[in-house]
């Protein structure tokens, strides 16, 4: 017997599609919404340490913010997006798969980033409600944005006592995958979230270059304020004056998952006591501080994923998908309160 209520309505309408947002709410748990537009998590409500519910992600209140931030030329922060095909950056828009060089759009600086300019951001996807949920389908024809291959895509968002986001795609020719989810989080509710603490389950990070591409092999967190392994303010790493953070304004790097931890990372506010706690079977997580928000520190994201320009890094975990395989991953989230961050 399911305990999750999903119902589903009209959110609005793009290019004439309506664009439907279903409600996932769990009886004195969680309250999530989902759009088909993008798969974007618009809401996450979830009580603070007194019980008093608040919205815990960053969301527009309307269609109309999405779409306007998915137009050319728009600052775009992918609010709570699926990113697909490729999440992360691609160096100079171009890779090699099987001796054939692919060219795919840059978006950003000399890079393309999260799927290019018509990413799966951008999408109306195929919704059906599922037990606890509802399921996102989507297929993006060979040379989609210039990557090869038919490739089929699912996404399902079930709610119980944790938010889980499995993902699922098959391919008709060899292409490369990498997807995630770029919700932005805010404990408390409001505010900055410089004064949470951060844990990473992670003892090596990605060195990036000036345009955020990781350069070398991952290199080890000792000594560096890249090293969350043992909790600490987000603010306060911030300021340190490491030239890794100058680059991109703070954090906005990816994080070599240690196998075997209890949990990828967690993340505490001492105003709300509220504590989140992410795993993930992938294995990196992109931690980006979000240094070019209109008000910077307003959110942060933990984008489950492989490496960032993996498909051009034979030495990093592989991206490739063959006619046959199937990608497969799950991230889930938990949100419970406590009086302080744990320290294991």
């Amino acid at each position: 017997m399911t305990l999750t209520e999903v119902t589903r309505e009209v959110f609005g309408r793009v290019d004439g599609t309506d664009v439907h947002r279903f409600t996932l709410s769990r009886p004195g748990g969680l309250t999530v919404r989902v759009l088909d537009y993008g798969g974007v998590i618009q809401s996450v409500s979830a009580p603070d340490r007194s019980g008093r519910p608040a919205d815990v992600v960053l969301g527009h209140p309307d269609l109309d913010g999405y779409v306007a931030n998915n137009r050319p030329g728009a600052p775009r922060v992918f609010l709570g997006a699926v990113i697909g095909r490729f999440a992360n950056r691609i160096a100079g828009g171009a890779f090699a798969l099987d001796g054939v060089l692919h060219r795919v759009p840059v978006n950003d600086g000399k890079n393309s980033l999260h799927g290019g300019p018509a990413g799966f951001d951008t999408r109306v996807w195929s919704a059906t409600p599922v037990p606890d949920g509802v399921r996102l389908t989507l297929v993006s024809p060979d040379g989609d944005q210039g990557y090869p291959g038919r490739l089929a895509v699912e996404v399902t968002y079930r709610l119980g006592s944790r938010l889980r986001i499995g993902y699922r795609a098959t391919t008709d020719a060899p292409t490369v995958v990498n997807l995630t989810n770029h919700t932005y989080w805010n404990l408390a509710g409001a505010g900055s979230v410089y004064d949470h603490s951060l844990a990473i389950a992670a003892r090596a990070y990605c060195p990036v270059d000036e345009d955020l591409i990781p350069v070398g092999a991952p290199a080890p967190v000792f000594g560096t304020p890249f090293d969350f392994r043992h909790p600490a303010p987000i603010g306060a790493r911030l300021a340190d004056p490491d030239p890794q953070l100058a680059i991109g304004g703070g954090y906005d790097h990816n994080w070599v998952l240690d196998k075997g931890s209890p949990f990828a990372a967690r993340a505490w506010d001492p105003t709300s006591g509220r504590l989140l706690t992410m795993w993930t079977t992938e294995p990196g997580v992109q931690f980006y501080s979000g240094n070019h928000l209109g008000s910077p520190g307003a959110g942060f994201a933990l984008e489950a994923q492989h490496f960032p320009d993996s498909p051009n890094r034979p030495d990093f975990p592989s991206t490739v998908l063959r006619p046959g395989e199937v990608y497969e991953q799950e991230t889930v989230f938990e949100l419970t309160t406590a009086d302080r961050m744990p320290v294991e």
